[in-house]
This record gives C-alpha cells, sequence and structure tokens, in this order.
C-alpha cells in the first residue's frame, strides 16, 4: 500500500494546522528539487520543524519518490542519500590542498593509485 501525499495534508488539517504554513507549501517548491547542494540543504533545513515531516518522509519511502527532498531527506532513485554532490568533477586546487603529498611530484600517480610514497634505501 503507497501512502498520498494528500494523506499527510489531510491529517495537518483535522489537526487545525493551516497547510500554508508547511515549509514546502510557504516556500518555492522548486527549492525541494534543486540541483544546487546548497539549496538542498536549505530545502532539509526547513523540513526540520515540519509537523508532518514523518508522514512525508514515510509516504516518500512508500513510493520510492525518484529524487527531491522529501520529510527533510534527499531523495535521489527512491533511496534516500546523505547529500547531493556538486555537478562536474572536483577542482584540482581543492584535491592539492586536502593532500599534503601534492607538493611532491611524484605523489601525483601516488595519489592517483592511493599506494604511498617510498623511498629508495
Amino acid at each position: 500500500m503507497t501512502t498520498n501525499v494528500l494523506d499527510a495534508f489531510a491529517a495537518v488539517a483535522s489537526g487545525g494546522i493551516d497547510d500554508r504554513e508547511l515549509p514546502c507549501r510557504s516556500n518555492d517548491p522548486e527549492l525541494f528539487f534543486a540541483e544546487s547542494p546548497a539549496d538542498v540543504e536549505i530545502a532539509k533545513a526547513l523540513c526540520l520543524g515540519c509537523p508532518v515531516r514523518a508522514e512525508c518522509l514515510a509516504g516518500a519511502l512508500d513510493r520510492r519518490e525518484p529524487w527531491g527532498v522529501w520529510g527533510g531527506e534527499l531523495f535521489c532513485q527512491g533511496v534516500v542519500i546523505p547529500r547531493k554532490r556538486p555537478r562536474g568533477r572536483p577542482r584540482k586546487h581543492d584535491v592539492a590542498a586536502a593532500c599534503p603529498q601534492r607538493a611532491d611530484p611524484r605523489a601525483a600517480t601516488a595519489v592517483t593509485c592511493h599506494c604511498q610514497i617510498r623511498s629508495k634505501p
């Protein structure tokens, strides 16, 4: 059995909560399906205080929502994922800053193949 999104809103209506006060109704709906990882994190934060968060999340899990923020969690292909990665390849200077061995010219190969640099005895 699947849970309908409207079931959660019906529960809100019976509890005396105005659905226009829900974050997904009072904010731009595009925010909950954003491409930008920063916008996705904002959408997840907006869900934290929502009175139907648990019902929304349960319904999204039942329906295996293909994507978007539901119940404060990010869905991708019906599965909850922790965060959205930015599009494209990581920047080179970010990798260099994260790895102090990058200053060594031999380190480029070492980082690529995940092996350690060994000095000759």
